[in-house]
């Protein structure tokens, strides 16, 4: 992902506060705390997962797929787009 290294910075941050948030969640289950404090950990993680996802694949598209040079190494734009968001849903 060579196109990433242009926001690599802002990636690791994101990525770092996910990281922490996950730990939050652990502890969270380890000092059982109740139901609803879990849960809106989780779904603060998940939206946090959803905009990192959201940065590298809005990249992707634009980097490999619309701006992506006639007859380059990679398979159909249309192939690769399918398969990230069949992979996203699974």
């Amino acid at each position: 992902m060579g196109h990433t290294i242009r926001e690599k910075q802002k990636l690791l941050n994101r990525i770092r506060r996910i990281k922490g948030q996950v730990e939050a969640i652990e502890r969270a289950l380890e000092d059982e705390r109740g139901c609803m404090e879990v849960l809106q950990q989780v779904t603060s993680c998940r939206g946090a997962m959803n905009g990192l996802l959201a940065v590298v694949l809005e990249d992707h598209i634009r980097t490999h797929l619309v701006d992506a040079e006639p007859g380059g190494k990679h398979e159909s734009g249309t192939e690769q787009l399918i398969e990230v968001v069949h992979s996203y849903f699974k």
